[in-house]
């Protein structure tokens, strides 16, 4: 029988991050993970943007989460010795003359803190390959995190030393312990069990009634010449340089019912996207599709069961979880191991109207 603190189902960018701060702390941790090439944390560009959106508003806990997502990518480089994170500006472009007086004329109440620079609010530095018509906002202290690249490597990692296995977790072989504790399969007794299942939690017996919903999103990698190798264009897509000419342009959003793998729609639309940012001919050289677990208030889901002590939920990072991950683990890892509740904003008790009163493991 392996004896251990935590047993964390799923190896997302959630899992990932969790793991690595638990450990960190000391503490022995198993992580069993069914390998999907296409899961939402291995498809994503990665990207890290503090102004967001089409009302260009600053990110919630903006400066916390960029500074911790920061701190954490530039350690696991330095660990593992190769390049996972680049910090860039980002070039938000404005769509019409209205939209462009308007975000200037919020501009001089400073919105944006020291994400954006006052003398660049109302106008973008030449940018090579790109000519936006009604200007836009330089944004500081973004970036993006090679994200299938640094879980490869967590992962090889993880399999050597043996604390993360590929298995599919099956919950009806996990048993509550009379003294406290988990038994799963008759050959793991673990103190805690948490779930970073992404959008699979909808089938997850404890979990399925958090407002979480599948949201595909497909993303292009292209070769365009031309554009710029140190900034990440922003209007209606993204556009991340990934070098070697290569780009990262997405994504699309997909509500259910959703087709499953790619498509031409979400081909036609990226591809329209990035020809109203550039003029420059592409090649798409990849199309890949994976689904996120989106939450109705769009904040990440923490805490823990109702009725199970011991049975936890660390999940709904979405579109911006290598943003949110990172220092959201610290709190998930100070709940569990400190008794200091998680921020109201992402504690699953704000939900708590909407649980059925069951089912808890028996």
């Amino acid at each position: 029988m392996l004896h251990i603190d935590y047993l964390i189902i799923g190896y997302g960018i959630a899992g990932a991050t969790l793991a690595a701060e638990l450990r960190g702390r000391g503490r022995n941790v198993l992580v069993l993970d069914t390998p999907q090439p296409d899961s939402a944390s291995r498809v994503a560009a990665g990207l890290m943007n503090p102004v967001a959106g089409k009302r260009f508003a600053l990110a919630w806990r903006a400066d916390e989460l960029l500074t911790a997502a920061a701190t954490f990518y530039q350690a696991q480089e330095q660990r593992l010795g190769r390049p996972f994170f680049q910090a860039l500006h980002i070039a938000k472009f404005f769509s019409s003359v209205q939209e462009q007086n308007a975000l200037l004329a919020r501009s001089a109440d400073r919105p944006w803190l020291d994400f954006v620079d006052e003398f660049s609010a109302g106008a973008l530095p030449p940018l090579p390959g790109v000519s936006p018509q009604f200007g836009g906002l330089l944004v500081r202290r973004g970036g993006f995190v090679l994200v299938e690249e640094l879980l490869t490597a967590l992962t090889t990692e993880g399999l050597a030393a043996g604390w993360l296995q590929h298995e599919t977790f099956d919950w009806t072989a996990l048993v509550a312990e009379p003294a406290g504790g988990f038994c799963y399969a008759g050959r793991v007794q673990a103190r805690h069990v948490i779930s970073c299942e992404g959008a699979a939690t909808i089938q997850n017996p404890y979990f399925s009634w958090l407002p979480l919903t599948p949201n595909q999103g497909e993303v292009l990698t292209v070769e365009c010449a031309g554009l710029p190798a140190d900034t990440v264009l922003n209007k209606s897509a993204y556009v991340v340089p990934l070098g070697g000419n290569r780009l990262r342009v997405g994504a699309t959003y997909r509500w259910p019912p959703f087709a499953a793998g790619i498509t031409a729609e979400a081909l036609e639309e990226l591809g329209q996207r990035l020809s109203e940012l550039t003029p420059q001919p592409f090649r798409v050289l990849d199309q890949r599709a994976g689904v996120r677990p989106a939450v109705r208030d769009r904040k990440p889901l923490l805490g823990t069961h109702p009725e199970t002590p011991g049975l936890h939920v660390f999940n709904g990072m979405g579109s911006k979880g290598v943003m949110f991950a990172p220092r959201l683990a610290q709190v998930m890892a100070d709940w569990l191991e400190n008794d200091v509740e998680p921020w109201p904003e992402v504690n699953i008790r704000r939900y708590i109207s909407l649980y059925p009163s069951g089912p808890a493991v028996k």
